[in-house]
């Protein structure tokens, strides 16, 4: 017997992605960011200097659907893209001063979504408290 379709996990997945991406995309708008873009600078933000490959990897996308969005948030001032003088097939996405900014800007985002969500966020395992 199949599961009605609210009842299977796939689409209650779906429907959670589309209620994040409706709550984040106002906020987003005002700082002219995509979610892909958002998510983008969110990589770069944990560990920034990375290659397209490793941001693609990071994402679990193909690296041909990072670069349309790396040069997007590098014409915005964002990034900039170098070759790695040591390996010419690879390019290294850094984070201009402008695209780090941005990171305090975005704290909003989650705090946003765990309000609306009435979660806590746990405590990090690494944490002092």
């Amino acid at each position: 017997m199949k599961l009605p379709l609210e009842s299977q996990l796939c689409f209650s997945l779906y429907a959670t992605t589309i209620a994040v991406n409706r709550l984040y995309k106002p906020m987003l708008d005002k700082l002219g960011l995509t979610y892909p873009q958002y998510l983008v600078l969110s990589t770069l933000w944990e560990q920034d200097g990375l290659t397209v490959s490793a941001i693609a990897d990071r994402l679990a996308l193909e690296s041909s659907m990072i670069t349309p969005l790396l040069k997007r948030l590098e014409a915005a001032g964002l990034v900039i893209r170098t070759r790695n003088p040591r390996d010419e097939r690879q390019v290294i996405v850094t984070l201009t001063a402008k695209g780090k900014s941005l990171n305090e800007k975005t704290a909003c985002l989650t705090d946003t979504l765990l309000e609306r969500s009435g979660m806590t966020p746990e405590p990090s395992k690494n944490s002092n408290r």
